[in-house]
């Protein structure tokens, strides 16, 4: 599929500015970056949760988008009734819970769960259903390393068993090296590198890619 061009401007400053993606089925996408540099705002933008300047177009239309923002919510329902808001499948969701340890939890009102928690439930809820484009916003950062292991796996398993694109926002170039097939970096707003993971992300051709991953820790 093909996101067209889009931007998105606060008071007169432009924020993000990007040209158009294709995202192929079942590829993922890392999108990294310093903070501010753009990441979660494209994130928001793609799933339609923010209004662009212009228009945001998908091709081909019609195209069905899940999105897990950075900031999990939860409704005043047990976790599993959360789980289940988007999608009927209780064997599903039983097996989400149980990949994450949520079962033991499934019956306690989701809006007292702790932050790792919360991100383990939205990420159950997300992969409920099939898709065209998942977009994961941070998905893996409050959550401890045994989960964030577990949540990766369960991303691939959905990847391959839906075809999916995924657009995945990182801070973690680790985790942006085990399990994204392209890399993007933002810098300031602006997409300055797309590629091979792999190249991107250990033999960058710009050296703004270069400095952030030596200051990261790439």
């Amino acid at each position: 599929m093909t996101v067209n061009a889009c931007a998105k401007s606060f008071h007169g400053k432009t924020i993000l500015r990007c040209p158009g993606l294709t995202l192929e089925p079942g590829l993922i996408y890392a999108v990294v970056g310093a903070n501010g540099s753009g990441k979660s705002t494209l994130a928001r933008l793609v799933s339609g949760v923010l209004p662009a300047d212009g228009h945001v177009r998908v091709v081909p239309g019609g195209e069905k988008i899940r999105y897990m923002p950075q900031k999990s919510y939860a409704f005043r329902l047990s976790t599993r009734s959360n789980i289940l808001l988007a999608g009927k499948d209780a064997a599903r969701a039983e097996t989400l819970m149980r990949a994450l340890r949520l079962d033991g939890l499934a019956r306690r009102r989701a809006d007292v769960l702790s932050g790792g928690e919360t991100a383990k439930m939205a990420l159950c809820r997300v992969l409920m259903q099939p898709c065209h484009l998942l977009v994961l916003d941070e998905p893996t950062a409050a959550m401890d390393m045994e989960s964030a292991a577990v949540s990766e796996q369960l991303i691939l398993d959905y990847r391959r068993e839906t075809g999916c694109s995924v657009l995945l926002i990182t801070h973690d170039l680790h985790q942006a090296r085990r399990i994204a097939d392209r890399a993007l970096f933002f810098h300031r707003g602006e997409l300055l590198e797309a590629g091979a993971a792999d190249r991107v992300l250990h033999h960058p051709d710009r050296t703004e890619t270069r400095a952030f991953l030596d200051f990261y820790g790439g």
